[in-house]
């Protein structure tokens, strides 16, 4: 946290200088990975540093800007600044547990009175930014130099910071700013920190400016009001879905384009994100997967549904949310698993956003609840199977030491208390979505323990988080990246039961004329993601000293691996045109196959004459990869060859593709390496592996010689997913020079062994 809040600080401008530099950036983080203790930790900085006024902009709903409030408060604002001298029961947060438990930060005194400086709150966990009118006097910053700037090191430290937690909205901004022009300290004195929460909803100018009579939006117009009087303000956007904000024009200087700087915070230990639901880049066969060693078999579940009166999967992902509670109550019993990680137990249900299919849905779940028959034979049957098929098998080998029962009879005890946790208020399901009508209860996680089922949309999709958070049966259907991976909930830190936690996810969701996998949609996104921090790696610091590059000199590219999801809204998308992907020095396979014999005839026959020219035997390729601190050595046979640029060139402008938009933007990049002059590549490398085994080998017609075939598992959307075998990338790369390990052969002409370990694709 300390390395990762230091990497934000450094980017900012020193609030002391006497010139004004204003930066934009943006912080990178994964759903629910801690990126608010990241900004707190960043806030804390600041302000030490000497910024005096911190904006934090939380979200568009009540719920999470109270959230991101009382986070604050308690870990950085602290006891003593939010008393002020007044009694303990006269906080706001005297009915919270924490406060009267004492996991409120502390300084021992006002902070003022111990030589350093206070923190004021222009809010508070309920109240939002209100217009001051006489109070105005709370926003001016006293000076203990009235002859010298504010941002002078006597004034600087010896005056009071100020904190609010903003929501998003336009009227509570517009106030904001009528009061920061009335003020008598200069504005362009005040050091200025804007933390924009969520930065890619809300914040981004959805409306084309270029077109007659057209106007920034309302929240964008008023950060850029902001940012326009507030000179040495440094805006920093936070966000899990980036992709809107990287598309903003980085030639209008009032937005929020990153312009300086591009952060990817690191994935925290024992964090569970969408990689750890899937399998990418595996090379076990599917045949051959098991729980133990596929994430899929282990944590998804699929929803398949015959009509809308088909239940099963839903009464299924109940039980499930039963099991596992049972399974918390017996660790919690054996003292295996920490207090604080049993005080909340949760399944989200998500099916859409409406309010109207909420209370048909809450209709539906309160029935499949109180019909489960969990206290009788039928309903310990269910628990019984799903334990023996599921829970079990999984626990067995995922459980990381914890305990795991040798059968449902050792478990069947834990049932009813984990009943009574759920429903013995007779309220065993929470809606979350701001209808009074059918809104069951309030998800607040600081002052109570929620064993619930939480029924939402909108306001359980964006930032907040849920709490014990164990099954999940979701359906929602999305048009892009951004807003479906914002509702992936599940994501998160789950000590202790990490093996409990299920995904039970739509397969055939229909939208439109359009019939969806939800499990494929979260797989792209999560390779979208991973291409994108790796474009983030390009804005590291140099290590031989030279400048850096920034966002606004290289913008970072955003992939989009499938057609019909979006990285983000179409109307946050009007700057975005991708023309060239140009990949110097990295692995890089294209995707988008076709499958129509008809192409695939086509392409085959390109391929033959490129075949003929190679080698006419083959060649004994090998190299040495660390797995698991051991040495593994890979070798085997391939026809080689190297051919001129035209001849390749020739080949990938004539092949067919089942999306050709996808292979164009590289297209574009190997037609420029191949015709510019002065030449830019030499030849290309050309190897077709081979099998020993003889039997293994067919006539594809190019002359008298026959290829090995290889079948290959294709994953379930062919949009996506390399065809190649992993196994002999590392010889490939190796002497393209993109690997660093041991290397056995030839090496074409270069006969020596190299002794470094792979330190890449191993």
């Amino acid at each position: 946290m300390d390395i990762a809040s230091d990497r934000v600080v450094e980017r900012l401008a020193d609030p002391t200088k006497p010139e004004t530099y204003q930066s934009k950036g943006l912080v990178v983080g994964y759903v629910q990975s801690g990126k608010t203790a990241n900004f707190t930790g960043v806030i804390a900085k600041a302000v030490d540093a000497g910024y005096r006024l911190v904006i934090v902009l939380g979200g568009t709903l009540n719920m999470l800007r109270s959230q991101t409030q009382r986070r604050l408060d308690m870990e950085l604002v602290g006891r003593e600044n939010i008393l002020r001298g007044a009694n303990e029961y006269e906080s706001d947060y005297a009915d919270d547990p924490a406060w009267s438990q004492g996991k409120f930060l502390s300084f021992g005194g006002l902070p003022s009175t111990l030589g350093a400086f206070d923190i004021v709150r222009m809010t508070t966990r309920d109240n939002d930014y209100k217009s001051l009118f006489q109070g105005i006097i709370a926003l001016e910053f006293e000076k203990y130099n009235p002859s010298l700037p504010l941002y002078h090191s006597q004034n600087l430290h010896r005056t009071s910071a100020r904190l609010m937690v903003v929501k998003k909205n336009k009227t509570v901004l517009t106030k904001l700013v009528k009061d920061l022009n009335k003020i008598k300290t200069p504005l362009s004195e005040i050091p200025v920190l804007i933390i924009d929460d969520e930065s890619d909803e809300a914040s981004v100018n959805t409306t084309k400016l270029n077109e007659p009579d057209n106007e920034r939006t309302a929240i964008n117009r008023k950060i850029s009001e902001l940012l326009r009087m507030l000179p040495r303000a440094q805006y920093v956007g936070y966000t899990a879905t980036p992709f809107a904000n990287v598309f903003v024009d980085p030639s209008d200087s009032e937005d929020i384009y990153p312009k300086d700087f591009i952060i990817s915070l690191p994935r925290p230990e024992g964090y569970m994100g969408v990689q750890d639901f899937h399998d990418l880049d595996s090379d076990i066969a599917r045949e051959e997967r098991t729980v133990a060693n596929s994430n899929e078999l282990a944590f998804v579940r699929d929803i398949r549904v015959d009509d809308d009166e088909d239940d099963r999967g839903l009464q299924k992902a109940i039980d499930m949310f039963v099991l596992t509670a049972a399974m918390k109550l017996y660790r919690e019993d054996l003292n295996d698993i920490p207090k604080r990680n049993t005080k909340h137990h949760t399944m989200l249900i998500h099916e859409s956003v409406r309010t109207a299919a909420h209370r048909e849905l809450l209709g539906k779940v309160t029935k499949i609840w109180w019909n489960a028959g969990y206290s009788g034979a039928v309903g310990h049957q269910r628990l019984r199977t799903l334990f023996d098929e599921d829970l079990a098998k999984v626990s067995k080998v995922r459980a990381e030491g914890h305990s795991v029962p040798e059968a449902y009879d050792d478990l069947i005890k834990y049932v009813g208390p984990a009943i009574v946790r759920i429903g013995g208020d007779d309220k065993p399901i929470i809606v979350v979505n701001g209808d009074s009508d059918i809104e069951t209860g309030v998800a607040d996680f600081d002052k109570r323990s929620i064993w619930k089922i939480l029924i939402g949309g909108q306001k359980l999709s964006r930032g907040f988080t849920v709490e014990g958070l164990t099954v999940t049966y979701f359906r929602r259907r999305a048009g892009n990246a951004s807003t479906l991976m914002q509702m992936g909930r599940w994501f998160g830190f789950r000590e202790g039961y990490r093996d409990l936690v299920r995904l039970y996810l739509g397969r055939e969701e229909v939208t439109g004329t359009r019939e969806i996998d939800l499990y494929t949609a979260f797989e792209a996104i999560c390779q979208d993601e991973e291409s994108f921090r790796d474009e983030l790696k390009q804005y590291s610091a140099p290590v031989d000293g030279s400048a850096q590059i920034t966002p606004a000199q290289v913008p970072p590219l955003v992939t989009q691996h499938l057609p019909w999801l979006k990285p983000a809204s179409p109307n946050k998308m009007f700057n975005a045109k991708l023309v060239e992907i140009a990949t110097p020095g990295k692995w890089q396979e294209p995707t988008a196959f076709p499958t129509s014999s008809v192409d695939l005839r086509h392409n085959s026959n390109l391929w033959l004459p490129i075949l003929a020219r190679l080698s006419s035997t083959t060649e004994e390729l090998g190299y040495v990869f660390d797995r698991d601190g051991k040495d593994v050595e890979h070798r085997f046979s391939s026809f080689v060859g190297q051919l001129p640029p035209g001849a390749v060139l020739d080949l990938v402008q004539n092949l067919k593709w089942h999306t050709p938009s996808q292979f164009a933007p590289h297209l574009a990049y190997i037609k420029q390496i191949s015709t510019r002059s002065p030449a830019q590549v030499d030849d290309w490398l050309v190897l077709a592996p081979q099998h020993t085994e003889m039997e293994k080998r067919i006539s594809l017609g190019a002359g008298d010689r026959a290829y090995s075939w290889f079948g290959i598992n294709r994953r379930r959307d062919h949009l996506f997913g390399a065809t190649s075998n992993p196994r002999h990338r590392g010889a490939a790369l190796r002497i393209a020079g993109a690997l660093t390990c041991r290397f056995h052969g030839n090496s074409f002409g270069v006969g020596v062994v190299h002794e470094e370990r792979c330190s890449d694709q191993g």
